[in-house]
């Protein structure tokens, strides 16, 4: 059985600020796809060491640690080296700041939850694929002391000191999975553009959550959209989100998948499966208070992370100059301040269970 919600806003503000992240490794039932519901959105009127580790294979383990950590560097920004060329967006501090508030504009989406399948609460064994600065990880490990969290990544960036039921280690997650334990809960956010196969992916979820385990997927839609005709065509904001889902699919990791998770959980088969989709203001335009609050998050999330966003697709994907993908970067800018254009990026959530028998 599938419930599929087609549309809604967050209803209220959290405070606070998400903190920042650094680093550390690791050791070793028919779904519908949401659809506009056809409501609008009204814009303001104003513009505002083990010791049985023989030291052979001790020295092979300091290798690789350091190796790991020897980070790419590519038109300026640090990229991860394991699996190097993967994943599209840096890993430094800029970038690190942005995850962060990325993650405090999916707080405020959902009034100050971390999640909302059903265990947003009960949780055991919790697995964040791609945690990026592990703030959620580690959050979530806070609120919920008697689950057991591992964040995976393919940067060690985290933080050293976590709470004690909050672990980090660093993988690809498109190869083998070697975890000896099922989970009961396995989160999946902003992974847009990571996998060649999404599908695949999903299915080792799946495979590795035990009877009446959850997935919880949250994605945007790359494709900016706008319901009354104030986003001009022809602007740069546009034509960059446009460019950058040519350079995804050139590169084999398209970022157009978001609105075919719904589907894809079915056939890995889970069910139960609930689909919402939100959209996330580019500023503040919005009249509605919370919509707005949500606007000025996103145009920071955005707006100072454009560049990182952009780079590694347009020179790899389309074998654009760093110059010009700067050049265009400074365009798109203005566009997102600019309060006249009404437009949102569509926001995918969704989640399904694993049947119990």
């Amino acid at each position: 059985m599938t419930t599929s919600v087609e549309e809604t806003q967050p209803s209220s503000d959290i405070a606070g600020t998400a903190p920042t992240a650094t680093a550390t490794e690791r050791e070793a039932s028919t779904p519908t796809e949401p659809t506009t519901a056809g409501e609008t959105v009204d814009a303001d009127v104003f513009n505002d060491t083990d010791s049985a580790v023989g030291t052979e294979d001790f020295t092979s383990l300091i290798s690789l640690s350091d190796s790991i950590r020897e980070f790419r560097i590519e038109n300026g920004r640090t990229y991860h080296s394991l699996s190097a060329g993967k994943y599209w967006c840096p890993n430094d501090e800029l970038e690190n700041g942005r995850l962060d508030l990325q993650h405090h504009a999916h707080r405020l989406t959902f009034d100050g939850a971390l999640c909302c399948c059903p265990k947003s609460a009960g949780a055991k064994r919790v697995l964040d694929l791609g945690t990026g600065t592990g703030i959620w990880a580690i959050e979530y490990a806070d609120e919920h002391p008697e689950a057991d969290v591992i964040g995976v990544d393919l940067s060690p960036i985290q933080p050293a000191f976590v709470p004690p039921n909050c672990s980090f280690e660093v993988d690809d997650v498109e190869k083998d999975w070697t975890w000896s334990r099922s989970f009961d809960f396995i989160y999946w956010r902003a992974l847009l553009g990571c996998f060649s196969d999404p599908q695949s992916i999903v299915q080792k979820c799946f495979d590795n959550l035990e009877p009446g385990g959850y997935l919880e997927m949250h994605d945007g839609y790359f494709l900016i959209e706008c319901d009354d005709g104030t986003l001009p065509p022809d602007c740069a904001l546009l034509e960059m989100t446009k460019l950058a889902r040519e350079a995804s699919a050139r590169l084999g990791r398209p970022m157009d998948v978001s609105p075919q998770y719904p589907k894809m959980m079915e056939k890995a088969g889970f069910v139960d499966i609930v689909t919402v989709k939100y959209k996330w203001p580019i500023n503040s335009w919005p009249q509605e208070r919370n919509l707005k609050t949500l606007g000025h998050w996103n145009l920071a999330n955005v707006d100072g992370g454009l560049e990182g966003l952009h780079l590694a697709l347009l020179t790899r994907g389309l074998q654009w100059t760093k110059e010009e993908t700067l050049a265009l970067c400074a365009q798109v800018r203005k566009d997102l301040r600019n309060t006249a254009y009404h437009a949102y990026w569509p926001v995918i959530y969704c989640y399904g269970k694993k049947p119990e028998a």
